[in-house]
């Protein structure tokens, strides 16, 4: 067939159930082409036909289409169709432009339970495990060479890290630790006046705080507070791509975003424990000097007799720990953010969740190792 716009022609052939097909198919003549063929196949009977495209010269992939909808066509009318010859620049567009498979959707086969929990312990300890001692060790290292190359840090990054997580915290942090010594007094208060023992409420108040709920609130505070914005805010700078772009700058991501965040952390969270203390013990002050008549200069000098510098430092190593648990943890999740912002989301909420499991946890491990 020849065309008028000068574009180049085809020509076809049909023989018994071969069809012959030479020239150029493309953009310009491919409507044209489908046209006729459907037209000289609307009386075809048999079964299959070979389309030899031995004689063509050029394909464009809307040429490659027009076959591929040939194909559809016929296969609706019980055709088999099979594409023969061509030659080797042909044939790697055919392969190219053309769905060799259909696409089905399958439903998901149900995995026997037990092989479903070995491959979700195989991939805890291939990748997330894997992954977060890798963070880890990176964290551990850059911590310490940073001591020691003071210009190489973020210059007020520190200072502001501080602020956001340990000095915005702080009247949440003080309120709660005075509530929870008022609660903890109030329910022992009852007891301890029944069995005559009034005096021993403040051994219980002072080593409760100090050993246990002074780092604990800070702890649990934090990591709902502080440990879901450093999780979101890793997580957006991951799925935008800020995280590639730093290490494009030779800028290790690490080193640049997390690093100032412990430093505020360990600093700042001793702080709101040992505030947190002495806020949990005015308040159980207050009930025993209200509901066991024991007055503040008996108080004070009976938590002399009780403290001891041990239960101090127990707090103040735990504040330690949870404050590496916290952001290391929320580094961790924000650092594996992906699916734009349904996955910021979900690593915020995982992040807090699970910085605070490991916080009870750590608290546990340590109450037995201590005492």
């Amino acid at each position: 067939m020849k065309n008028k716009n000068h574009i180049p022609a085809y020509s076809l052939n049909i023989e018994e159930t071969t069809l012959h097909l030479a020239g150029s198919l493309l953009i310009g003549n491919a409507n044209v082409f489908m046209e006729e063929v459907l037209m000289c196949l609307k009386k075809y009977k048999h079964k299959q036909i070979v389309i030899e495209i031995d004689h063509l010269e050029y394909i464009d992939s809307i040429g490659v289409a027009t076959l591929n909808y040939l194909k559809s066509r016929l296969d609706e009318r019980k055709i088999k169709v099979q594409i023969d010859g061509g030659k080797k620049e042909i044939k790697l567009k055919l392969q190219t432009f053309s769905l060799n498979e259909t696409i089905q959707i399958q439903k998901n086969k149900k995995v026997p339970f037990w092989e479903d929990v070995g491959y979700q312990m195989y991939r805890f300890l291939n990748d997330d495990l894997r992954a977060f001692i890798i963070l880890m060790t990176n964290v551990m290292y850059w911590s310490i060479t940073d001591l020691f190359k003071p210009k190489m840090q973020r210059q007020g990054e520190f200072y502001n890290q501080a602020v956001l997580i340990g000095v915005n915290a702080l009247w949440i942090v003080l309120a709660m630790s005075f509530i929870i010594g008022l609660v903890l007094a109030i329910q022992s208060a009852t007891q301890l006046r029944n069995l005559g023992a009034n005096i021993y409420i403040v051994d219980l108040i002072v080593i409760a705080m100090m050993s246990e709920m002074g780092p604990l609130m800070p702890a649990i505070l934090v990591a709902g507070r502080s440990g879901s914005a450093i999780a979101a805010e890793i997580a957006t700078m991951k799925v935008t791509s800020e995280m590639d772009a730093l290490k494009t700058m030779g800028i290790n991501p690490v080193r640049f975003v997390v690093i100032p965040k412990i430093y505020g952390t360990i600093v700042t969270l001793p702080f709101l424990t040992i505030l947190a203390d002495i806020l949990g013990i005015f308040g159980g002050m207050i009930v025993a000097y209200f509901y066991l008549d024991i007055s503040f200069q008996v108080f004070i000098n009976r938590m002399t007799e009780s403290l001891y510098n041990r239960d101090i430092l127990i707090g103040l190593v735990k504040s330690l720990v949870f404050a590496c648990i916290i952001v290391l943890t929320g580094s961790f999740f924000g650092l594996r953010a992906k699916h734009g912002a349904e996955g910021v989301g979900k690593v915020t909420t995982q992040a807090v969740v699970v910085s605070i499991s490991l916080v009870f946890i750590a608290d546990s491990i340590m109450g037995l190792l201590f005492y």
